[in-house]
C-alpha cells in the first residue's frame, strides 16, 4: 500500500510516530509526501524538500533469524538502484556508494536513511527525480539532467515492488547473496574514499569490498584492512 501525502514535516518521522503511538502499520505500507517541510538526511542533516522528486519512507518488522537490522541499507540500495534504472536505460552509470547513496560518476542521485522503533525499522528514500540540491562541497544531480524524470507516483511503485522483492530475498538466501550483488553495482575496488567517522575523525583508504557483516572494508596506505561500521564516506578527490 502506498499513502500519498501532500505535506508533511517528515515521513520518517511520522511513521516513527504511528508505530510507537500503536499503529500496527504492515511491511509493504509505503508513506509518499509531495512535500517535507523538515525532512532530514544521516547524521542529522537537512534533506532538500525538492518538489517534484521522490521522498517516501516504509517499515520492516524483525523477526528472529533476519540477518542484522543495519543490511537493509545494502537492500534498500539494490531496490532503489533497480527501480532507477528501470527509468534510465543506457543513459547514466549507476552505482551504489557505500552504505546509502545512489551516485552517477561522483554525482549523487538519492539517499537512504534508517531508523529504528522497538522491533521496526523505518527505511526513508530520497530521490532527486525533477531538481537537485545545492550541497556545499558535494556534487549532486537529478535524473531530469541524466534522460527523462520519470513519474513520481509511477516510481513509487516500482520502488515499493523492488524493496519487496529484495526484502524477501534477505529473509529467504541470508546477507551473502545480497553482499554479493551489492557488490556488483558498487564503484571498482581500489576507489579512493574519504571518512568522516561518527567520532569526527577522519581516514583516508581505498575501497576493498565488504566484510561478511557487510561493514566496508577500507585498505590504509600501510596496506593493512581496516572495517568502518558507521561514518560518511566520500569519493576521495
Amino acid at each position: 500500500m502506498i499513502e500519498y501525502l501532500t505535506e508533511t514535516g517528515s515521513t520518517n518521522s511520522d511513521l516513527l510516530q504511528r508505530l510507537s503511538g500503536g499503529d500496527r502499520l504492515p511491511e509493504g505500507h509505503w508513506l509518499v509526501a509531495n512535500r517535507q517541510s523538515d525532512g532530514r538526511g544521516r547524521q542529522g542533516r537537512d534533506w532538500f524538500d525538492g518538489t517534484g522528486n521522490f521522498m517516501g519512507s516504509t517499515i520492516v518488522h524483525r523477526r528472529a533469524g533476519d540477518p542484522p537490522a543495519e543490511t537493509l541499507a545494502l537492500v534498500a540500495g539494490l531496490a532503489l538502484h533497480e527501480a532507477v534504472a528501470w527509468h534510465m536505460p543506457g543513459k547514466a552509470e549507476l552505482k551504489l556508494k557505500w552504505p546509502n547513496d545512489l551516485i552517477a560518476g561522483k554525482t549523487k542521485l538519492a539517499g537512504i536513511l534508517l531508523e529504528g522503533q522497538d522491533q521496526a525499522v523505518v527505511i526513508g528514500i530520497g530521490v532527486n527525480l525533477v531538481s537537485a540540491p545545492d550541497i556545499p562541497g558535494r556534487e549532486t544531480a537529478a535524473l531530469s539532467q541524466l534522460g527523462t524524470a520519470p513519474d513520481r507516483d509511477i516510481f513509487a511503485q516500482d520502488l515499493a515492488r523492488s524493496f519487496a522483492n529484495e526484502l524477501e530475498r534477505w529473509r529467504t538466501s541470508g546477507l551473502e547473496p545480497i553482499l554479493r550483488r551489492w557488490s556488483a553495482l558498487a564503484h571498482e575496488v581500489g576507489t579512493p574514499l574519504t571518512v568522516n567517522e561518527p567520532d569526527g575523525s577522519q581516514c583516508k583508504g581505498e575501497y576493498a569490498g565488504l566484510a561478511p557483516d557487510g561493514s566496508l572494508r577500507l585498505r590504509l596506505a600501510d596496506g593493512t584492512l581496516r572495517a568502518i561500521h558507521a561514518g560518511e564516506v566520500n569519493l576521495a578527490e
